[in-house]
Order: C-alpha cells, then structure tokens, then sequence
C-alpha cells in the first residue's frame, strides 16, 4: 500500500428545493484528495444539524436512531477500504462508492452482463442473431439451476471449470420431444456467445480477466449440400400438383438462379428490380445479415419466375414479389420435394445459395471475384466456402489443357 494514500469521510447536507425546512443528508468519500459523494436517502430538519461534528443535534430518539446509521455508514465504508487495499495497491473514492453500493466487479453477475448485451445490442444486432443469444441466455439458465442449483452467478466466479462443464451439459442436454438435440457446431455456438458476452464484461472493467484465454472453440467442418447439374435439371422439369409445393419449388429456384438468401428473397421488392446499364433487368438490393450492398444481373431462368408471381394477389403496400413463408416451414416442404424427386441430400432453403455459388457460377467458369460480388461477401475467403471443384468442370479443364499440349506437341512436328 502507497504510505501517501489517505482517506476520509464526511456526512454533509443540502437544501431541498421543495422544502426550506429540510436537509438531505449526503455522504463525501475522499482518497488521495479527490472525492466522490453519494446521496444517503436520509433527511433532517435545519435546526437538528450540526455542520461542525456531521451529525444531529439533541437526544430525542429520531436523532439518536439517524445518528446511529450515519456511524454504521462511516463503519462499512472503512471496511469497504480496508477491503480494496488488501485486493488492490491502488484505489480511488469512486471505486469505494462503488463497491459500498455494490456496483463494482465483484457485484456483477452473469445475468447483468446478458441484460446490458441484449438491451445495448437490441438495435444494433439483427433478430436472427439477438435471438439466439435469448437460446444462449435459456441454455445458461436451466445449466445453472440443474448443476449448480442457483439462478445466477457472480461473473469473477466463472472460470475454466465452468466453461467446460457448460460445454459437457450442452451435448448431454435432452430436450423436450419435437426438438433437436445440441451438436458439437451447435454446443460451439453457444459457448462462442458466452464468450462474447465475457470479452464485454472485460471491457467494462467488470471482469478481470476473460476465462476463455485457455480455452479452444472446435468447431468441425460441415459438408454444406449443394443441388448439381442433373439435379438442378429434374427439379425445374418437375411439376408438383400441390400448389405450396410448386411456390416453394419456384421460390428455391430463384434463389438456386440469383444466389438470394432466405431473407434477402423474403425483403425482396418490385422497386429492387431495375434496368441495368446493358438494359437488362438486374437486382439492386442490400444485404440484411451484412448491409453489403448488391447488384445481380439477373439470368432469363429467375426473370421467367418473376414473370409468373407478377399477377398473383400480394401486398400493395410491400410490394413483395413472391409470397414468402416462414423459414422453417419452407424448409419442411423442401424435405418433401427432395424425397419425391428422390434426392437424397439434406436440402434447406440456403442450399439454394450453394447451388448458385457452385454449380451455377462457378463450374460453368464465372470467376470466383464476380460470383463473390454478387453473393454481397466482404472477403473473398468467404466465397472460397461455396466453392466447388466439380467432377466435369475438372474435367473439362484438364481437357483444355491436354488438348493445348496436344496442338502444341503438333506445331512442333510440323
């Protein structure tokens, strides 16, 4: 401890602007010569204060009972000091403010840091994404009541252990019938969000230290299911008698064909449809997830669906183009198509989006820069994710080069 540290605590009053007759009692800490002061919540009459010894005056027994509360302050607050010296070698009169009202780190839990996140985030993060911060915050939730039977936790108590027994609960967790189960991406996921909720924390000096610095995220590499040729092929020259089915088919194709994700196609309007410099139609939009903007010249295959929902009775004040569903139950019907088409494959609504990336861009030799642009990505190491090297785009371009060596052995003959 610094021998120049010193401390004090003086009981003071103010004028109330409504009543002349009384005080408000305050309370100003000193360290080091800088003060910080709090309101008591206590009042007292004029006549009753003396400003000299920072008490009441008289023996009645209402200035006997404020007197004793002023003298358990003056108490708490030295131990309050006492407290943080022999944590810290450096304190300050704010940080003793803070911990007497119980506002410092060692007061904050897990569940203030979730309530500031979601509150600060709520205009900030997209509803996909804060939502699943609410499954996160669930999760944490039925973890901490089951293991370790309370409701909440302080944050400088979460450490390694915690984080690993959380990981352990999450792939052991059974739900309710009707409801998956978390996998290793998914169990990944939620720990990628505490993480982030504690990397706050550390910023705003309520935890020390993040207790994931020891700790690896491990997510696997998921084989992402894409549509090719042949079956792209049998799913347009398929007519399904269902007309759900048949808007659904529709829809996917769309997207298969403009590499719009569900969203992107749900928000997608007749004022996004534009003619281009070329004087074909294209795609002047905005992507939700990023706000990257895009444009996408649009092929005669996604022009020929516009075409067909251009009569059908949307919403005149949306000026939606296709009358888009909930997400999950897109997916459900997708799962029927596929089987009755006898595609084996995992199919959902974003395989759409792979389809465009590597069957209909890239294996038919449109670069990896333009189909990245018109995916709206950032980087170009995300695209890298669609990619796909085809059987028959290999193929054709071994062709090439075998043919090239080919002419060129010939030229050196002749």
């Amino acid at each position: 401890m610094p021998d120049f540290t010193t401390f004090s605590v003086l009981f003071f009053t103010r004028k109330l602007n409504r009543n002349k007759e009384e005080l408000s009692i305050y309370a100003r800490i000193t360290v080091n010569g800088k003060c910080s002061e709090m309101s008591l919540k206590r009042k007292t009459l004029v006549n009753d204060w003396d400003n000299s010894k920072g008490r009441l005056k008289g023996n009645t027994l209402k200035v006997r009972e404020l007197n004793s509360y002023l003298d358990q302050v003056y108490s708490k607050l030295l131990d309050t000091q006492k407290k943080l010296l022999d944590k810290d070698s450096l304190i300050t009169a704010e940080k003793v403010k803070a911990s007497y009202l119980g506002l410092d780190e060692d007061h904050k839990t897990l569940r203030d840091i979730i309530h500031y996140h979601n509150k600060k985030m709520k205009n900030v993060l997209k509803w996909g994404t804060l939502k699943n911060y609410y499954t996160t915050a669930k999760y944490l939730e039925k973890f901490l009541r089951k293991e370790k039977k309370t409701d909440n936790i302080f944050l400088k108590h979460i450490n390694y252990q915690f984080i690993t027994e959380f990981e352990m609960y999450l792939r052991s967790y059974k739900p309710k019938k009707g409801q998956k189960t978390c996998g290793n991406n998914g169990a990944m996921k939620h720990l990628e969000r505490l993480q982030k909720l504690l990397n706050l924390a550390v910023k705003l000096e309520w935890l020390e230290k993040n207790p994931f610095r020891n700790y690896s995220l491990k997510f696997e590499k998921s084989d992402r299911q894409f549509l090719t040729s042949r079956e792209l092929e049998i799913l347009v020259s398929t007519k399904f008698k269902s007309e759900s089915l048949e808007r659904v088919k529709d829809m996917f194709l769309f997207a298969c064909y403009s590499g719009l994700s569900y969203i992107d196609l749900r928000e997608l309007t007749t004022d996004q449809l534009v003619k281009g410099m070329d004087g074909k139609d294209w795609i002047y939009t905005k992507r939700e997830k990023t706000q990257q903007s895009v444009k996408i010249p649009l092929l005669r295959a996604a022009n020929a669906i516009i075409k067909k929902y251009e009569h059908q009775n949307l919403s005149i004040e949306s000026n939606a183009i296709f009358p888009v569903i909930s997400n999950q139950k897109m997916n459900k019907y997708l799962k029927e198509i596929m089987q009755s088409i006898e595609i084996r494959k995992k199919i959902t609504f974003h395989s759409a989006r792979h389809t465009f990336a590597t069957t209909v861009t890239l294996s038919n030799g449109v670069p990896i820069e333009t189909v990245s642009k018109i995916l709206g990505h950032s980087k170009l190491s995300t695209t890298q994710i669609y990619a796909r090297v085809l059987e028959n785009k290999l193929s054709s371009d071994m062709g090439k080069l075998d043919q090239l060596f080919e002419q060129t052995t010939q030229s050196r003959t002749n």
